[in-house]
């Protein structure tokens, strides 16, 4: 192994370590504060690991965890792009392909290949393992939104019932146990007016 390649492995380690600073809409159990996005993907990994029986199809678990471990790097600097927001996801693309240019960029070559390629991979949704990590990474944040009852970011941002029901379905393309429990907790949030009837 070379001290080059070396280095440029701990070069991109350290670089990612900024995905600590990217704070997302979601507040984490108790509320005290907005997760960040390294916490969301290892959450989410988390998601992916225990919930694995739900998911649609068999899917290789550690192909699945490599898929939320870095589906969300590009954050780093494109920052996170809440979810309801349609003015900031008019030009998210083109901010993330930028993005992962640059930070896969830092790898020696084949693991820039293979990490990129997890990401398109990602992006894309055209594979069991991929819509999967998209049910989970969908998921979650219902999950944490949810349970902060009256602080959640949904009631906050004036989300609405069909917003909800739009941003989430895509859930049952990777298993539709997930999506009907999501269904019940976005009727929930209805019920209790942190959903507007839109």
């Amino acid at each position: 192994m070379s001290n080059q390649r070396l280095q440029q492995q701990l070069d991109f380690l350290m670089e990612i370590d900024q995905l600590k600073q990217v704070e997302r809409q979601t507040a984490i159990t108790g509320g005290s504060r907005r997760e960040n996005t390294a916490e969301h993907s290892w959450h989410l990994a988390m998601y992916a690991l225990v919930l694995q029986e739900w998911s649609n199809v068999d899917v290789d678990i550690a192909h699945v965890l490599a898929l939320c471990l870095v589906h969300d790097i590009v954050e780093i600097d494109a920052g996170d792009t809440f979810a309801y927001d349609t003015t900031a996801y008019a030009d998210k693309e083109a901010r993330e392909q930028k993005a992962a240019d640059r930070l896969f960029g830092l790898l020696p070559d084949d693991q820039r290949d293979r990490l990129r390629s997890l990401w398109d991979e990602y992006e894309t949704q055209e594979t069991p393992a991929s819509q999967f990590a998209n049910a989970v990474d969908r998921m979650q944040p219902a999950m944490l939104n949810h349970h902060a009852g009256d602080e959640s970011p949904w009631k906050r941002h004036g989300v609405s019932y069909p917003q909800a029901v739009k941003r989430l379905s895509p859930i049952g393309d990777g298993s539709t146990a997930l999506w009907q429990h999501t269904q019940t907790l976005i009727n929930e949030a209805r019920s209790r007016g942190h959903l507007t009837e839109g």
